[in-house]
């Protein structure tokens, strides 16, 4: 009877992983698209580097300056998501931990999943910060 009980808090344990298994899909796919943004970035500031040392030179700063600031966001946000993952994995480990040796998971779960949602929030902040710098100086059609 007592391996039927323990089957049983491994099944429960799978069902309440279930939604977090799909919030870590998310934000996997989230940094898959924060990293091409980063590529984006590199890319460009390696074809304007290579424009600049003939173009004139008091617009080279300014363009440095964003290519910098872009890159930083990006890299905040992919830090920051990475972060959210690894609590949204703590929040599975710990409950299969507690449903296998049947202590109360409720205070670590709840906090690592506030503070998952906290990174996850900074992450997305900094990426839509990213964006608006990325689009500040959008040009579309003739000067």
């Amino acid at each position: 009877m007592r391996e039927l009980v323990n089957v049983s808090g491994v099944a429960h344990a799978i069902q309440l992983a279930i939604a977090p298994v799909f919030l870590l899909t998310a934000v996997g796919s989230l940094l898959g698209v924060i990293t091409n943004r980063l590529a984006r970035v590199i890319d460009r500031a390696r074809m304007l580097e290579a424009k600049l040392e003939d173009a004139s030179p008091e617009h080279a700063p300014a363009i440095r300056s964003n290519l910098k600031r872009r890159a930083r966001y990006i890299n905040i946000a992919i830090t920051a998501c990475t972060v959210a993952a690894l609590l949204v994995c703590a929040v599975i480990a710990i409950l299969f931990f507690g449903s296998y040796i049947d202590f109360d998971s409720r205070t670590a779960v709840s906090l690592s999943f506030i503070l998952a949602m906290l990174a996850l929030m900074i992450g997305l902040l900094c990426f839509l910060q990213e964006v608006f710098l990325a689009t500040l100086n959008l040009r579309i059609g003739p000067k």
